[in-house]
């Protein structure tokens, strides 16, 4: 039936789904083993909350149930393309993917500390930085000691390799 002959009200609504995390076309989808159990407590919460769901309007229901689906569809997809990095098999002198990296930012005397993963673990709140960032890409292959520059617009910003780590955060 063509959608002319629709009433309105008839009508479902479609969810309007948030793309997770931005992962550029043919980026290879780098996760900690931290990052995968994240993930995979997310999609069990999902199904979960599908489960229990408790709404009375059965039309209200299968709109949640189609939104949560969306979610399940596009975190799944996630985790279907995950290749999972090994730490202890990185380069333990160099700033690679699973990186805790220690830095001296500037001439700024406090230290700060930033973890280089997956996009979907990325949370700059979390020191969790993700590894197609700038600030990753500079680092990256960089030893202690050494220094990488960030050009920003107005100025450079330098960051200084204080210590490299791969424990599990």
């Amino acid at each position: 039936m063509s959608r002319g002959f629709v009433r309105e009200e008839d009508q479902e609504e479609i969810p309007l789904v948030p793309p997770r995390a931005d992962l550029p076309e043919g980026v290879t989808n780098y996760m900690t083993p931290v990052g995968m159990d994240e993930l995979l407590a997310e999609r069990q919460g999902l199904i979960s909350e599908r489960e229990t769901l408790d709404i009375s309007s059965e039309k209200e229901k299968r709109i949640a149930v189609n939104f949560i689906n969306a979610k399940l569809q596009l975190l799944n997809n996630r985790i279907a393309t995950a290749k999972i990095i090994d730490l202890k098999r990185q380069p333990q002198k160099e700033v690679r993917f699973g990186a805790l990296v220690t830095l001296k930012i500037g001439s700024d005397a406090k230290l700060q500390k930033f973890q280089i993963v997956g996009v979907d673990e990325a949370d700059i709140s979390k020191g969790k930085i993700s590894f197609i960032s700038p600030i990753a890409k500079i680092l990256t292959n960089k030893k202690v000691g050494e220094k990488a520059v960030l050009k920003l617009a107005a100025t450079d910003r330098v960051f200084e390799i204080i210590d490299i780590n791969y424990t599990l955060v």
